[in-house]
């Protein structure tokens, strides 16, 4: 064996993460800005997509803002982040949604 060999890191046990992979603490308050075509329901249904991932998520902290021609909604919310993964089940399941144009 040579010395490079000697000195290595021993490769993760599987399922152990190599390195952090967020620079988010969890949990914290995350906005995420949301936007699609106004449209009736639209904010009821990003509303209800934010309650199934955060149950105490407040719907009075919802932020609107109209495009210049008014065909668009932004739709900020601010959820309660409790992991790397519910933060990427919920950006797939409103990036998914019919209503939805973009997730940021």
């Amino acid at each position: 064996m040579s010395a490079d060999t000697d000195n290595a890191t021993p490769p993760n046990p599987p399922g152990a993460e190599a390195r952090k992979d967020s620079l988010i603490e969890y949990p914290s308050l995350f906005p995420i800005k949301v936007m699609g075509i106004k449209a009736e329901g639209y904010v009821q249904a990003i509303t209800h997509i934010a309650h199934q991932f955060d149950p105490t998520f407040d719907a009075s902290t919802i932020e609107l803002r109209e495009s210049k021609g008014g065909k668009y909604l932004g739709v900020t919310i601010t959820v309660t982040a409790t992991s790397r993964e519910q933060l990427d089940e919920l950006y797939r399941t409103l990036s998914t949604h019919p209503m939805v144009k973009v997730v940021l």
